[in-house]
């Protein structure tokens, strides 16, 4: 009987062991399997694999395509033309030359002018010179929500009163 339950317990041993290895492998082996894939969506879409994902580690590469791909999809609330705006907004700011120049060229064949980019990047400047100034005035961030609301109540009853008096 003991020498039953010590081959039993050896052998579901020696299937747990197994398995627990195998995973990892297994694992590694799919993620390779979907690299490979997402690659082969990415040549489709550009032409090539680009050096943004070449760049990272195989087993990130397939879930980096995934989330640029939900982020550029055209069901997504913002257009596609507005969306490279406010990324090239950001990528002024960060600053990021990269950035700057696949959004602006991207933006630019997505039907953006010359002016709305200017404004992009102008938007941006401007929420980053306030920033700077806010926080390094240390105003506090309660006491300027306070006021923030007042200022969009008092445009909003001024928006209200002109189409009043246009009807």
């Amino acid at each position: 009987m003991k020498k039953t339950m010590r081959l039993t317990t050896s052998v579901t041993a020696i299937c747990i062991a197994g398995f627990l290895l195998s995973s990892p492998l297994l694992a590694q082996e799919s993620q390779t399997d979907a690299s490979k894939k997402a690659e082969a969506e990415m040549v489709d879409a550009f032409g090539t694999v680009p050096v943004m994902m070449k760049v990272l580690p195989d087993h990130l590469r397939a879930g980096a395509w995934e989330w640029f791909k939900a982020t550029q999809s055209p069901d997504a609330a913002i257009p596609a033309k507005y969306s490279e705006l406010i990324s090239l907004g950001v990528a002024s700011q960060i600053p990021c030359d990269y950035c700057v120049y696949a959004h602006t060229t991207m933006a630019k064949m997505l039907g953006a002018t010359d002016a709305e980019i200017q404004g992009a990047v102008a938007s941006a400047a401007n929420t980053r010179l306030w920033s700077t100034v806010l926080n390094g005035a240390n105003v506090p961030l309660d006491e300027f929500k306070k006021e923030w609301d007042g200022i969009l109540a008092h445009i909003k009853k001024q928006s209200e009163a002109k189409e009043t008096t246009e009807k």
